[in-house]
């Protein structure tokens, strides 16, 4: 979710329980429960996951802020009385966040990126976090905003977000296909080099323009617009998200559709909650990708795989909003075992405390995948990506060269 986490609770167990994978090895691990004592061989997983080159295709930009960051630049909101710091204080401080807690923080983000330079550092940040962990590539998503009061439009906001991934210092960010010359190869730390930081990461950026659920068709289309404007600035999509109780599809579809007319790659946040006729219409639509896609009937399932529409999945999201009961019942399973297009994500990793590391470890962890599956599923996103063959060839030669050099050992 990008406007804030929501309770379904509508989903019964045994829909779930249809989908699960027979035969799979699951563990009890839970998403909040990382600071547990590790054995050896999950330290050895996790530090493998880490080194592996994945590929980030659903990452909402102010979900992802570090809880560092968050803490201080409240702290700066507190002292000119614009929040109360002790307010939040604790909240941000925590990994285990319960779902009412996850409701304040997104309305502090709200309040925070209403700054030109807090979004710029954000945007900056957000960037050297992923390419920390060996993402080789990341589509950022975000809703441009408008801000009178603050001197605010979505023109302004977008240009922050890109300021920001210019002035990344310690990793080269591909933010323009021109930027990286045919001699120039992409590269990533493998396994034998981690903790080595004399090797320096590239990574690619892309981003996507989100149209909020509770915006105007007019909003909407000033979205689309936009998107086509900055397209030789590294936006190459358009993100229908928001809180999925509010809007009605017949708002934002002119603007969907005029994206499509465009050439414009959508993906749509699906299934957060029940809503026949929504994912009915969405399914329709047939966008090049779908996010979340928890809460669809056995007709609408099959019409999914019918479609062969890639699936965002966002594991430890899904679990903390309630979109799915646990771990070990997530949806994840039955494509997966469907050979089903998916992506594994984080969603926003700084709200859920999590990493893309994270959850491909999680993957492993609850449904018994291998080293080779997990990087044959880090492998496989390469294809759903927004940007352009010339960039799919270089992301799948870092993948060659990982598999050479013995990443799935």
């Amino acid at each position: 979710p990008c406007s804030g986490p929501t309770k379904t609770g509508a989903r019964q167990n045994q829909s779930y329980k249809a989908r699960r994978a027979p035969g799979r090895r699951r563990s009890k691990t839970k998403p909040a429960a990382m600071g547990t004592h590790t054995s050896e061989a999950e330290k050895e997983m996790r530090e493998w996951c880490v080194a592996l080159p994945k590929v980030e295709l659903h990452a909402h930009l102010n979900g992802s802020v570090r809880n560092s960051t968050l803490l201080e630049l409240a702290k700066e909101l507190g002292d000119k009385g614009v929040i109360v710091f002790e307010d939040v204080k604790d909240v941000i401080m925590k990994n285990d966040r319960s779902l009412p807690e996850c409701f304040r923080l997104f309305d502090l983000f709200h309040i925070l990126t209403t700054d030109h330079d807090t979004v710029t550092r954000i945007a900056k940040e957000v960037v050297g976090d992923f390419a920390a962990e060996n993402v080789v590539y990341l589509e950022i998503r975000t809703t441009p905003k408008n801000n009178e009061a603050k001197g605010m439009t979505k023109r302004s906001y977008m240009n922050a977000v890109v300021k920001g991934l210019k002035s990344v210092e310690d990793v080269d960010v591909v933010l323009f296909d021109s930027n990286l010359r045919n001699d120039e190869k992409l590269s990533c730390t493998p396994m034998t080099d981690l903790g080595d930081d004399t090797k320096r990461k590239r990574i690619y950026v892309r981003l996507l323009l989100s149209i909020d659920c509770r915006e105007t068709t007019s909003a909407a289309l000033d979205t689309v617009n936009l998107a086509m404007e900055m397209k030789d600035q590294g936006v190459i999509g358009i993100d229908l998200s928001g809180n999925p109780v509010v809007g009605e599809w017949e708002t934002y579809l002119p603007a969907l559709e005029h994206a499509k007319e465009l050439g414009i790659p959508t993906t749509i946040h699906c299934g957060e909650v029940p809503n026949r006729k929504e994912i009915q219409a969405m399914l329709d639509f047939c966008p090049q990708r779908l996010g979340h896609v928890c809460c669809l009937d056995d007709e609408e399932w099959k019409k999914l795989k019918s479609s062969v529409i890639p699936v965002e999945i966002c594991l430890t999201s899904n679990v903390m909003t309630g979109g799915t009961p646990s771990l070990e019942l997530h949806h994840f399973a039955d494509l997966y075992n469907t050979k089903h297009p998916l992506s594994i994500c984080t969603d926003d990793s700084g709200l859920f405390s999590t990493s893309l590391s994270n959850e491909y470890y999680l993957a492993a962890s609850t449904f018994g995948l291998s080293k080779t599956e997990l990087f044959r599923l880090a492998q496989g996103a390469v294809e759903f990506v927004f940007a352009d063959d010339e960039v799919k060839k270089s992301l799948r030669a870092v993948f060659e060269r990982a598999a050479a050099e013995r990443l799935t050992s």
